[in-house]
């Protein structure tokens, strides 16, 4: 199945950038050590992928998922075979007391990636998952900066996201807070980052649930109001992998905005993925209709969809990687911008955070508004807006 195809493209982003620099890119990969965190969910397989055809020195790969990792190297193994580089998995959580154990025995890289994340809306849901989004998404990225710093890595890389800029739900606000954390850091340690957008059939994301919702017999639901951009699994490990390499200090990679970064819906894409697997969409007007069909009319070459506008908390209008007082970049590369960052940042805000956040778990008691009110301190023009109802209230 052509991805490109169904999210309305029909060339990758990156190619010229990549190419134009690939002589330099091959060479410095082939001399370095890398270690990425998170490096078996999508986005981690993507870039870790294109690190390890490179053939670096080093590789090694850490995910809280075993079976995710297990995948990797059978897929590592099946389409590019092996190197002569050490490359080793390890099935560890990035917070806890095994991984600083495997950090303080090693952590001789010279890059450090960090893939991890809590990255869905619906996660934010309750205060409970809501606190371990802030914990993965801020603290583990401040602590295993600072195990760089203290070990002398060269380079440290985290994943922010295009819902950081004017956020409008609490994953996004996590992310604007980590990228506060990061300007603090970024003056004993070299950072970069990036913002991009949705990763098409990433594990977890609508798009990979029209695989699952076949394979069950169960019918495509789509929201067919809501416009996004798309990047392809091996275009997001480009984008990470440029950034790491040739961003700057502070530096937040991005997609440029272009014709070819093209905006799509996604009932249009359920409507392409149908007929690309030889299905014609049948529109229903409710969950009951939709179930109920999927018993039925399959054998006729029809697949209950059930298109609708989106009503739930933490859907953004529209996407951005930018913001209007943001300094860009854009003549370095062809299809990659840059947000240019000085180490600007509130100390006494970011120790507010940080303390505020710790007398709740010491408590062992917080509640969600808690949380919420303590975006908005951090984040003055935050736009969220509770709406009552979440993703897993729907189909």
């Amino acid at each position: 199945m052509d991805v490109l195809k169904l999210i309305g493209r029909d060339k990758e982003l990156f190619t010229k950038d990549i190419n134009s620099h690939s002589d330099l890119l091959d060479k410095i990969v082939s001399e370095s050590r890398f270690l990425v965190i998170g490096g078996a969910g999508s986005i981690g397989q993507a870039v870790t992928k294109e690190i390890f055809k490179r053939h670096p020195q080093k590789l090694h790969v850490v995910d809280i998922s075993e079976n995710n990792l297990v995948e990797l190297v059978r897929d590592i193994r099946s389409t590019f075979g092996y190197i002569k580089g050490d490359f080793q998995t390890f099935a560890l959580d990035c917070g806890s007391l095994e991984y600083d154990a495997f950090w303080n025995a090693d952590g001789n890289y010279d890059y450090v990636l960090n893939l991890s994340a809590l990255k869905h809306v619906r996660s934010e849901k309750d205060p409970y998952t809501l606190m371990r989004m802030i914990d993965v998404n801020i603290f583990n990225t401040e602590k295993t900066i600072r195990q760089c710093i203290d070990k002398g890595v060269k380079k440290y890389f985290c994943v922010s996201t295009d819902k950081a800029a004017n956020p409008a739900n609490m994953m996004g606000a996590s992310k604007r807070i980590m990228e506060m954390y990061l300007m603090q850091l970024s003056e004993k340690i070299k950072i970069s980052t990036a913002r991009f957008a949705n990763v098409a059939f990433s594990d977890g994301s609508l798009l990979h649930s029209f695989n699952q919702r076949i394979q069950k017999r169960q019918p495509i639901v789509a929201p067919n109001d809501v416009k996004r951009y798309f990047v392809i699994p091996k275009e997001s490990g480009e984008l990470c992998l440029m950034s790491t390499i040739f961003g700057e200090n502070r530096d937040i990679f991005f997609p440029k905005f272009s014709e070819s970064l093209h905006l799509i819906t996604f009932s249009e894409i359920a409507i392409r993925y149908l007929k690309a697997i030889g299905f014609e969409p049948y529109l229903c007007k409710t969950e009951d209709e939709a179930r109920e069909m999927a018993q039925t009319i399959p054998e006729k070459g029809l697949w209950p969809c059930l298109f609708t506008a989106s009503d739930t908390t933490g859907e953004k209008d529209f996407e951005e990687f930018f913001t209007d007082n943001e300094l860009l970049d854009l003549n370095r590369f062809q299809n990659l911008g840059i947000v240019k960052n000085e180490a600007i940042f509130d100390l006494q805000l970011i120790e507010h955070f940080t303390n505020t956040i710790q007398n709740f778990k010491q408590t062992g008691k917080w509640t969600k508004e808690q949380l919420v009110d303590l975006f908005f301190e951090m984040i003055p023009n935050f736009g969220y807006i509770e709406k009552g109802k979440y993703l897993d209230e729907k189909m």
